[in-house]
C-alpha cells in the first residue's frame, strides 16, 4: 500500500496497485499550478486510488475537460483528471511511500520555464507524448 497526502494533512489518499511511470511535465499550466520549474507525474487507475478528507478537496478546471484538484486549506495539488478516462495523473510531491516506478520522460519541453535547464538522460519531448 502506497501512502500520500497534501502539506496540511487534510487530504491523504492510499493506492493499492501499480503506480505508472514517472514523467515530468515543463507544460505552463503545470509550472504555474505548482510554482515550478515542472510537475513530476504518474498514472494511477481509477481503481486503485482511494481519496480521504474529500470535504477539503475543491478543483480547477484548467484546460477544457481536465480538473485539477487541490486541498482547499493548504493549497497543495493532490492529482489531476481528464474526463473519459480510467485514471488519475497523481502529483508525485504528495507521495509518502516510494511509488515503485521509475522516471521515464520529461514533455512539454517546448514550453519549459527559459531559466531551467534540463540536466537529464531522460527522453526529452516538446509536448505530450505518450510513452
Amino acid at each position: 500500500m502506497i501512502h500520500g497526502c497534501c502539506l496540511c494533512g487534510n487530504v491523504s489518499y492510499e493506492i493499492d496497485g501499480p503506480v505508472g511511470d514517472i514523467f515530468h511535465c515543463h507544460c505552463v499550466t503545470c509550472r504555474k499550478s505548482q510554482g515550478s520549474a515542472f510537475s513530476s507525474l504518474a498514472r494511477v487507475a481509477d481503481e486503485n486510488f482511494h481519496l480521504y478528507g474529500e470535504d477539503y478537496l475543491n478543483s480547477y478546471e484548467s484546460s477544457p475537460g481536465k480538473e485539477r484538484f487541490f486541498c482547499t486549506e493548504c493549497g497543495a495539488q493532490i492529482y489531476g483528471k481528464r474526463e473519459g478516462t480510467d485514471f488519475i495523473t497523481l502529483r508525485l510531491g504528495t507521495i509518502d511511500d516510494h511509488p515503485g516506478s521509475e522516471e521515464s520522460h520529461h514533455i512539454w519541453v517546448a514550453q519549459k520555464a527559459n531559466w531551467y535547464t534540463i540536466d537529464s538522460h531522460l527522453p526529452q519531448h516538446p509536448e505530450f507524448e505518450e510513452n
